[in-house]
């Protein structure tokens, strides 16, 4: 019989060195990765010594670290990696190659970015526990610039990360409907797009659907948010997880994704809900979700398990060592302010932003046993990254055995019919 354990862990925006004995808290946690055949993580960072240049958007804060602190994440017992988020394009081209250098220098397996699309797009294989293991990776928030671009016949492709691009439709009841109409006739936003469409080169929209710009909408019986994947992307990461599954005996789909069509931003939005289906239908077993910076809920379906986000795990972007001159210009500082300085004032001395949101520092390690093919065991384990800690100490995670957190967790699986059984500060997915 095949039987391989698993473990998978949210966003690591790591900015310091893993000290040489560790943490208070270290020994554990790592023992427990350790304890796993299979132990994966998002790289929310970029690694190398200023060997790209800073891109003029960023994923919020301008991510990079000293690549050395990739052989302390390998030394804690991960090996198998993502690196498609809203940060790998941090710092352009250069950073994205540079980081990928620097992750085959220590023969680390990732996948979810590339030198050109067909690169960023495939799988990385992985074996232990006598199975073979596949990793696709993808990214839903990224500026279009961090988009890796497809090989020409004479024409080289572009480094970046592997996308998923998707849509809001805006569906609206008639009178709020009629308001968007009015709207667009008043401000002439369409105006270019209705040249084209009287010169031939657009068609006009469909009845009961207008545009306001780039949104669009459709005339419904009651208002709510449609979110849609780009089956340009969507049908090209189907078609590698079919070519995965034929060459592996495990398919793992990593995607990172902010996006939610409601208020609560633990409510998954519905484009991340129907690509997660669809990549379990193609042939992959898991899928972990990360992005949002906290938890979201967890489906089981149709014989796998769709983990909607695990949330942080390590997390220190105010500790970060550089930031370009583009930061200090977007806060109106001078360029002569440091980081530190410049950190205190985007929080507001620590009272607003994530460093003030306990739900933040919050997460869940994930840990799974496939045998034979199926998925025999599902545990959680809350993990606790300092809220509240000075900044020097703060975001490093520890197994927190947090019931009460561990209970929230519950309340956001409900909605999908996944029951938690949770004692002894842990949780067991009810898999029938």
């Amino acid at each position: 019989m095949s039987k391989t354990t698993y473990i998978a862990t949210g966003d690591s925006f790591i900015t310091r060195r893993i000290p040489a004995g560790g943490y208070d808290g270290y020994q554990p946690m790592a023992e427990l990765i350790k304890s796993h055949d299979v132990a994966f993580n998002n790289l929310e960072m970029t690694f190398h010594d200023r060997e790209g240049v800073p891109a003029a958007v960023s994923g919020g804060t301008w991510a990079m670290a000293d690549p050395r602190i990739l052989d302390d994440i390998k030394a804690m017992g991960f090996n198998l990696f993502n690196t498609a988020n809203n940060h790998s394009c941090d710092y352009s081209h250069g950073g994205v190659l540079a980081t990928i250098r620097h992750l085959k220098e220590r023969d680390m397996i990732f996948s979810g970015t590339g030198k050109d699309l067909g690169d960023a797009s495939k799988p990385c294989y992985f074996e232990a526990g006598g199975q073979r293991v596949a990793l696709i990776s993808v990214c839903a928030s990224f500026d279009v610039s961090a988009m890796a671009g497809e090989q020409s016949a004479d024409m080289q492709g572009r480094p970046g990360l592997n996308p998923l691009r998707w849509k809001y439709i805006y569906h609206l009841d008639q009178p709020h409907f009629d308001a968007i109409v009015e709207t667009a006739r008043v401000t002439r936003i369409n105006a270019e797009r209705e040249r084209d469409i009287a010169a031939g080169y657009f068609n006009p929209p469909a009845e009961g659907t207008t545009v306001l710009g780039s949104f669009s909408f459709v005339l419904d019986d009651h208002n709510w948010i449609e979110s849609v994947p780009d089956e340009r992307d969507m049908t090209r990461i189907e078609a590698e997880i079919r070519e995965a599954a034929k060459q592996a005996d495990v398919v793992l789909v990593s995607l990172h994704a902010h996006e939610t069509d409601a208020d609560d931003t633990t409510v998954p939005a519905r484009f991340i809900e129907t690509f997660s289906r669809r990549c379990i239908d193609a042939g992959a077993k898991v899928m972990i979700g990360h992005g949002p910076h906290e938890v979201r809920g967890i489906e089981l379906y149709h014989g796998g398990v769709i983990f909607y986000s695990l949330g942080n795990f390590i997390f220190q972007t105010e500790t970060v060592e550089y930031q370009p001159a583009d930061a200090y210009s977007n806060k109106g500082v001078p360029l002569t302010t440091k980081v530190g300085e410049y950190m205190d004032i985007r929080s507001k001395n620590s009272t607003v932003g994530y460093i003030a949101m306990k739900e933040i520092w919050e997460a869940i390690a994930a840990s799974w046993t496939i045998e034979d093919g199926s998925i025999k065991e599902v545990r959680l384990y809350p993990v606790g990254l300092g809220f509240g800690a000075r900044r020097p100490q703060g975001g490093w995670p520890v197994l927190s055995q947090d019931e009460e957190f561990l209970q929230r967790l519950a309340v956001l699986c409900k909605p999908y019919g996944t029951e938690l059984k949770i004692e002894n500060g842990c949780a067991t997915l009810v898999l029938s």
